[in-house]
């Protein structure tokens, strides 16, 4: 009788698929698919991925631009360079524009697309960090534990969720990357990205990346920090990189 309760109890646990980790965050290491060349001068803050290419924003003062990147080899295709008293933030592609954000002007921009021509700029409360969007929605974060949900159309603040892990507010929350209903986010200063729920900001997996950039492939390059993430929808690829890194890695989750 007991084994026919246990049966039926892993049966049902079958059906409704995996059940989550008792403390509510799955946590993950990782699998290098490829790894492609990047730009060792480039601080990455922003990275977004379409039709075949890289889109990065560059940041510190007198050094940020915006680029188009050629994957497979690194070659910046296209590039502009912003005004040398904003820091360049975070990047998002929105119909034929590009947004940016800057670091603390508190001052954004708007490009067309295809040419990096800017249309205009606008303003926004805080500091700028990161930008994704869910298709609906532009998301935005701006180094607190908060996320802010925008109008894509009048830049405009619909709302905000505050993220957390283990039911403590999680702070540094940077480049962010919207991938199959999540918001992955690099968290500032460590080698972690988090998987956040944007419904209810609750951190629902942790990726180490620990390792990842080993000394063979710094050279005489400085990298710093983590940070950098793009995601192909159409090719499930998922791809990270770091603030000045001369490599960009696809790679593969696993579960520990």
């Amino acid at each position: 009788m007991i084994l026919r309760i246990l049966l039926v109890a892993a049966l049902l646990l079958s059906a409704c698929g995996e059940s989550a980790p008792p403390n509510g965050v799955q946590e993950y290491t990782y699998q290098i698919v490829h790894a492609y060349p990047h730009d060792p001068q480039a601080f990455t803050e922003g990275l977004f991925y379409k039709d075949g290419y890289l889109y990065e924003s560059t940041g510190l003062e007198h050094e940020s631009s915006i680029r188009k990147v050629k994957l497979e080899t690194g070659e910046v295709v296209q590039k502009h360079d912003i005004p040398d008293q904003y820091f360049g933030e975070g990047i998002i592609a929105w119909k034929d524009r590009l947004i940016e954000l800057t670091y603390k002007s508190e001052v954004g921009f708007v490009y067309d697309l295809a040419g990096f021509t800017q249309q205009k700029q606008f303003q926004y409360p805080g500091e700028g960090w990161a930008l994704t969007t869910d298709g609906k929605r532009l998301i935005m974060s701006d180094g607190t534990p908060e996320l802010r949900f925008w109008d894509p159309e009048t830049l405009a603040e619909q709302g905000r969720v505050t993220v957390t892990e283990y039911g403590q507010p999680l702070k540094n929350v940077n480049e962010l990357e919207y991938v199959k209903g999540e918001v992955y986010a690099n968290v500032w200063l460590t080698n972690r990205i988090v998987r956040i729920d944007p419904a209810t900001g609750k951190v629902t997996g942790s990726i180490d990346l620990t390792g990842i950039l080993k000394a063979e492939d710094i050279g005489s390059s400085q990298p710093d920090v983590l940070n950098g993430i793009a995601y192909d929808a159409k090719g499930d690829r998922l791809f990270v990189t770091g603030k000045k890194w001369p490599k960009l890695f696809e790679i593969k989750l696993v579960k520990k």
